[in-house]
């Protein structure tokens, strides 16, 4: 890896305010991670000035890139008329009108700052519409950082009464739902793990999740904070498939802070402050101009569904050529993913929940991470891939043929590809 003795420097003195000079868990890796200075397009520059090809994305938010004009431009025009209004905004209807055009499920929807925070209110109105207090989640799940089920359950999780199921096993919440189903408030799903390893969910466990949620009277809530850029409707108009309320987050404020939570229209309606017993839902940003005119300007000029789907369809070949990389060389690798999102994994086997990845060598993720960092290219340290919009064929050329190095240089390290029976 190149010197950065900048970001070395800079992580220390974050060390006097900050515990290991760190406020986001994710982004840390030792001997220390790099401190970024700028970015444009889809490319960063370090502290020490180093470049390098963006493929995280900002994990899924950055769909944008960086700096793009349209999305400066709007956050430029809403600072012109005042920065903190205390009141209603004409934004802020127009960009719930854009997401419910994409997302029709959304009869109603409200905003927050962040995807935990969505799912925390969605959990919260499932809890109170339904008069229940367990909620069905599976192991290697991810909905915000008090909601993470990533080999169970997390220590500084929020204490819901939580039934942990195993991901892509119907049968397994079959059984849990005849145990439980008279007290379970929700359902809450990802249609894809995110941080559990980019793990698609098979379809038929997702309409069977539906069907289950059905019989036993739980809300079914889908987590599209990551999925829903598989599609302008997300994976769900993908699929069919019609939950009972939706959570967002991401690329829909723009790149700033966002989240969205919404669906039925008699879940919704309890919020309506005009009821003698709506719900409060505070929350002095969930409508803060900037990020009203920086997701309006990107859903509205910006991310059309047709570069939505040429995105999607670049993912899906870069994905394709990578794993061609890891074949070739026949080490025992892979990528998994949907669309523009893909994780990297240290094991060739078939993956449907995260108990499969076991026994893989994590060390070997670190390995190929440090030296796509040393050839420019930066991913996430667990291995996460993100594309946005400027990421293009060239970008992609670039990436897979500095895999190709690092695999061919390392490939006496690497597991070897085991053959199929």
């Amino acid at each position: 890896m190149p010197c950065n003795p900048a970001s070395e420097r800079l992580l220390a003195e974050a060390a006097d305010v900050l515990p290991a000079g760190n406020t986001r868990s994710v982004l840390f890796y030792s001997p220390f991670p790099l401190s970024m200075a700028r970015g444009e397009g889809c490319h960063l520059w370090d502290a020490d000035g180093h470049r390098y090809l963006d493929a995280l994305g900002e994990f899924t938010a950055g769909i944008y890139g960086h700096s793009h004009p349209v999305i400066q431009q709007a956050i430029i025009s809403a600072l012109k008329d005042g920065l903190n209004l205390s009141s209603h905004t004409a934004r802020e209807a127009a960009l719930a009108h854009e997401i419910q055009r994409r997302f029709t499920g959304l009869e109603l929807l409200r905003f927050t700052n962040s995807g935990t925070e969505a799912n925390l209110m969605a959990l919260a109105v499932a809890l109170v519409h339904t008069g229940r207090r367990k909620v069905l989640v599976f192991d290697g799940a991810y909905h915000g950082g008090v909601l993470s089920f990533g080999g169970g359950k997390s220590p500084v999780n929020v204490p819901h009464d939580f039934v942990v199921a195993p991901y892509n096993n119907l049968d397994t919440v079959q059984t849990l739902v005849q145990t439980h189903g008279a007290e379970l408030a929700a359902i809450l799903v990802e249609p894809m793990l995110g941080a559990g390893g980019c793990i698609p969910a098979e379809p038929a466990f997702l309409h069977g999740l539906r069907a289950l949620a059905d019989e036993c009277g739980a809300l079914l809530i889908l987590d599209e904070v990551m999925t829903s850029r598989l599609s302008p409707g997300g994976r769900q108009a993908l699929l069919g498939l019609k939950p009972d309320l939706t959570t967002l987050g991401k690329y829909f404020g723009g790149g700033l802070s966002f989240g969205a939570f919404g669906g039925r229209a008699d879940v919704m309606a309890r919020f309506d402050p005009r009821r003698p017993d709506a719900l409060a839902h505070a929350g002095t940003f969930n409508n803060n101009v900037l990020t009203m005119a920086a997701g309006l300007a990107g859903l509205t000029q910006v991310l059309t569904p047709a570069a939505l789907d040429t995105l999607n369809l670049r993912g899906e070949r870069l994905r394709e050529r990578l794993n061609a990389v890891f074949a070739q060389h026949a080490v025992g690798l892979q990528f998994t993913g949907l669309g523009s999102v893909m994780q990297l994994h240290a094991t060739a086997r078939p993956l449907r929940n995260p108990a499969d990845m076991a026994g893989a060598d994590d060390r070997i993720k670190a390995l190929l991470f440090f030296d796509l960092l040393e050839r420019g290219v930066f991913l996430a340290r667990r291995g996460l891939v993100a594309l946005s919009l400027p990421f293009g064929d060239a970008e992609a050329d670039t990436f897979v043929s500095a895999l190709d190095a690092v695999v061919q240089a390392r490939q006496p390290l690497l597991p070897a590809r085991t053959p199929s029976p």
